[in-house]
């Protein structure tokens, strides 16, 4: 069976710079996959390629073995993926529950979408916020709002990038089991993360990016124990 995503050797340029220089990485079903890096690394623009918003000057996505490199954001949706981004996008005007039903309603179409949504809001401890204006909210639930808007779409494949910034520690280890719950029901979740203590702990798999590059892969304790690694990121904490 094929990996659920598989990116190949992906190259894009702003001018002369190379923003990713021959990237690649695979997500498993079932899986967390983690793609760190330093501030600058190409990480967003790296997600940005998997979902469409930027077409690459080379290389290859793959999405559960068909080709979508020249393929749409709305027919990658269409295709299972959802994606949160490192500045939230929430409908800012509209109440939590509804930001939810937009999501499911994308996923399941309308006649669903109201149990989808109210299954989510439990799930998430959501509830007591349901009627809330999402900009009202502080910046943690925020984040998981459009997690749960993600997820409403019920995915195949799920990017979250930074999705526990502004979170305090009792949020992120509630998400942290929220990630390994996600993963064992059979999604691929791709995590793009700068809290270390919630990569190392909820991902099977990870990615470190430089320049560009990848520069390192492997399971958490290899990544915790490689020089390179430490040299680039992980040592500059």
């Amino acid at each position: 069976m094929p990996s659920l995503l598989r990116v190949d050797d992906v190259t894009v340029a702003f001018g002369g710079r190379k923003a990713l220089d021959g990237a690649g990485l695979l997500a498993e079903r079932g899986q967390v996959t983690g793609l760190i890096g330093p501030n600058g690394a190409g990480k967003s623009t790296l997600f940005d390629v998997v979902c469409g918003l930027r077409r690459p000057q080379s290389g290859q996505v793959l999405l559960d073995g068909r080709d979508v490199t020249r393929s749409s954001p709305t027919r990658r949706a269409r295709y299972g993926l959802a994606r949160t981004f490192q500045r939230l996008e929430l409908f800012g005007r509209l109440s939590v529950r509804d930001n939810l039903l937009v999501g499911a309603e994308l996923g399941s179409g309308r006649r669903r979408a109201g149990q989808i949504a109210d299954e989510l809001l439990e799930r998430l401890e959501l509830t007591g916020v349901a009627g809330d204006v999402a900009d009202t909210l502080p910046t943690g639930s925020a984040r998981l709002v459009e997690v749960g808007r993600a997820l409403a779409a019920q995915p195949a494949l799920l990017l979250l990038d930074e999705p526990a910034a502004g979170q305090d520690s009792e949020e992120t280890e509630r998400f942290a089991s929220l990630l390994r719950a996600v993963a064992a029901e059979g999604t691929a979740v791709v995590l793009v993360e700068h809290d270390m203590s919630l990569v190392m702990s909820v991902c099977d798999q990870v990615y470190v990016l430089d320049l560009g590059k990848i520069i390192s892969s492997g399971p958490p304790d290899v990544i915790r124990r490689d020089e390179t690694v430490l040299a680039a990121y992980l040592g500059e904490a």
